[in-house]
């Protein structure tokens, strides 16, 4: 299981689109992949129909959770998950790097 969810702002670390920040929109757990607004954009032939119109459209691709990293909420860089149980007995995510909780 990952420690990356939908709603999650991520970085990519690796590849292409290295450095670029975004939300994930979809997580595909039985691949191991994710679909993160704006990253991994590929171009597709799409036919029309009676709400869409024709032509080439770009849209996300999926990209390998091992491909990204959590964004601290404090610095904005990479960072890693830890758990921490709180004093109300929820057990939260948490940013290895600054310790400020990721779960809302």
């Amino acid at each position: 299981m990952s420690n990356i969810r939908k709603g999650d702002r991520v970085i990519v670390t690796t590849g292409r689109d290295k450095g670029k920040k975004g939300e994930v929109l979809k997580m595909l757990p039985d691949e191991g992949r994710a679909l993160v607004q704006g990253v991994n954009m590929v171009k597709r032939h799409q036919r029309q129909t009676q709400t869409q119109a024709g032509g080439i459209v770009s849209k996300e691709s999926s990209i390998h959770i091992s491909n990204l990293a959590h964004v601290d909420p404090k610095s904005g860089g990479a960072t890693r998950i830890g758990f921490k149980t709180l004093g109300d007995g929820r057990k939260v995510r948490v940013a290895k790097k600054s310790g400020e909780v990721i779960d809302v």
